[in-house]
């Protein structure tokens, strides 16, 4: 075997080994992505969550609105909570409300979860939104009151005591028909389950 032929059998070796090397790196490099580090990123998620505490009223801010603005009556109101805390909390699932004195609590549109299993988690001054129908085709009440409870970290929890939500009308007419969504932080998002209805 001649000088030449030697030179280039030994840079093909070395090609094919930087080749083989690389290809290596690459494989190791993309087990690591999909591997351990997204179970990781999911694994922090949970962790950041279950650190951050549950809001309170004393950190909330409370209001509702009819919608539309300027329609006649409120059977669709949207009820908005933000957090003017200085800390981060978790509003879980859908809040607990009640139109009227010893009524009982509006029942939830289930397919309204945005994110199943996961609360909503709000930096100061971020809010959340749920949308609630006041009323349906069955015998109404006249409400003079809006109470909102706040769920806890575990499924049948509570935080803190109801909370008086200023009226957006004097009266509200209410029945039993009244369905509230679960807690997002697109308003447009939670009144698509109620302005059909």
């Amino acid at each position: 075997m001649n000088v030449k032929s030697l030179v280039s059998r030994r840079v093909a070796v070395a090609a094919g080994l930087v080749l083989a090397l690389g290809g290596g790196v690459a494989v190791a490099a993309q087990a690591s992505a999909t591997g351990p580090q997204a179970i990781s990123g999911k694994a922090t998620d949970v962790v950041t969550h279950r650190t951050v505490a549950a809001c309170s009223q004393e950190v909330l801010g409370v209001s509702a609105v009819k919608e539309p603005a300027d329609s006649e009556d409120a059977r669709h109101l949207l009820l908005t909570v933000q957090n003017t805390g200085g800390k981060k909390c978790n509003v879980y699932r859908y809040p607990l409300v009640r139109l009227g004195a010893g009524r009982t609590t509006a029942r939830v549109i289930e397919e309204s979860d945005p994110n199943p299993g996961v609360p909503v988690t709000l930096a100061p001054g971020e809010e959340a939104y749920a949308g609630l129908l006041v009323n349906g085709p069955m015998d109404e009440y006249e409400a003079k009151s809006i109470t909102l409870g706040l769920q806890g970290r575990k499924a049948g929890s509570s935080v803190g005591k109801p909370i008086d939500v200023p009226m957006p009308v004097e009266t509200l007419y209410a029945n039993d028909f009244q369905r509230v969504t679960y807690w997002t932080t697109a308003p447009g998002f939670a009144l698509d389950f109620i302005m059909s209805k």
